[in-house]
């Protein structure tokens, strides 16, 4: 059973061929998993061999080619007809003298596709310099375009459905940020904390399941801290350190990610004075936030909201996010930063994380949030503020 209805389906396919005819495009070829669960409802962990679905305006479906032994992996988890669900011979994988996009290509040949103007997704993680060679080789008739975040930018506004399934994983996300504070603890190895943590999100609440996170746990902690990507070791924690937990929960892949601190025993005022601007900042960010607001003014909020403490952030402080697959729950489009001037909308759903990293220490506190009607409305509950444990 597929976690949307097929109307559903069809309309985000709808308006991705409103944006492909805006860009004078035919077919478009994704391969970022997220987008071929968004258009085509194929969800299985087979991204590490080449496949894509492809929307072309002459057809009513979408096509989903994998590999041939997740084809059944497609009749299960797809609204497609099983004529439009295709798997190609496993002599394609990891080939030296074929690829899968070979076989591919011939689809689009055979669907009368071959001599169309087609978009591929030139920056995606899973579209390799052999995926595009492959289509350019054997559709010499066709003309390619870059077509890098157009099905991203439909599924920047969420519905209804798309929500509740973040709301979901907010109900996990709680739960997940307190076993994790709980389990940060002297003595405790951080490798113990991951699995507890791990545990929480799979297990879910409330007898909803989560699904696996497309970022992995971040549990820096001590010097580590100032960084934000780093993930765990089996040594102990410490007292009179700080570890930050960038985690996240998820639902049907619709994510919730969420950043604390934990300090343990007594944090310098350097520390607590920074863990309060991040929060003031964070609060006037969300402040800001809401339909009509752009991306850029949000983050000049929270800039404005730190100036007068002398701290300097150079990334951004945020970016959409929902529905995705390893290796970022990141969508790609949106950024809160400087010079990006796109127009927020309700129900376009955004992860604000103004972290902030100095050369032995750093600390972060952010918060997950959907464009309400009147303004940001956080997914979570979890106090928004440093956890220090004496």
């Amino acid at each position: 059973m597929q976690p949307f209805e097929k109307s559903e389906y069809l309309t985000r396919v709808a308006k991705v061929k409103e944006r492909m005819a805006a860009r004078g495009l035919d077919v478009v070829v994704a391969v970022d998993p997220a987008n071929m669960n968004y258009l085509a409802g194929y969800d299985g962990w087979s991204f590490y061999t080449p496949q894509c679905v492809v929307v072309a305006q002459e057809l009513d479906e979408p096509v989903c080619i994998v590999r041939g032994i997740d084809r059944n992996g497609g009749l299960v988890t797809s609204y497609l007809d099983p004529d439009n669900m295709i798997g190609y011979p496993d002599h394609y994988v990891q080939s030296t003298e074929r690829h899968p996009f070979d076989f591919i290509a011939g689809v689009i040949e055979e669907r009368g596709l071959g001599n169309k103007r087609i978009g591929v997704e030139m920056d995606a993680y899973y579209y390799s310099a052999a995926c595009h060679n492959a289509l350019v080789t054997h559709l010499p008739n066709a003309k390619f375009e870059d077509a890098t975040s157009l099905v991203n930018w439909v599924r920047i506004v969420k519905s209804p459905q798309e929500i509740q399934y973040m709301k979901d994983a907010a109900r996990i996300m709680d739960h997940v940020m307190q076993v994790a504070v709980e389990r940060v603890e002297p003595g405790v190895r951080q490798c113990d904390a991951a699995a507890a943590i791990y545990q929480a999100q799979v297990s879910g609440i409330g007898g909803k399941g989560g699904d696996y996170t497309s970022i992995c746990p971040m549990l820096p902690t001590g010097k580590g801290t100032s960084t934000p990507h780093l993930t765990w070791s089996d040594a102990p924690f410490e007292s009179g350190e700080a570890t930050i937990l960038e985690l996240a929960a998820a639902r049907h892949h619709y994510h919730c990610p969420q950043a604390r601190t934990v300090f343990l025993g007594t944090p310098s005022q350097k520390l607590a004075d920074a863990a309060a601007v991040v929060v003031e900042g964070l609060n006037e960010a969300l402040a800001a936030a809401k339909p009509g607001a752009t991306c850029e003014e949000v983050e000049g909020a929270w800039r404005a909201s730190i100036a007068k403490s002398g701290i300097v952030k150079d990334s951004r402080i945020g970016y959409s996010t929902g529905l995705n697959y390893p290796p970022d729950w990141g969508e790609h489009t949106a950024s809160l930063r400087p010079g990006d001037k796109t127009v927020m909308q309700e129900n376009m759903t955004f992860h604000c994380i103004p972290g902030v990293w100095a050369d032995d220490w750093g600390i972060e506190i952010s918060e997950c949030f959907r464009v309400g009607p009147n303004g940001a409305e956080p997914f979570c509950t979890t106090p928004r503020e440093l956890f220090v444990k004496a």
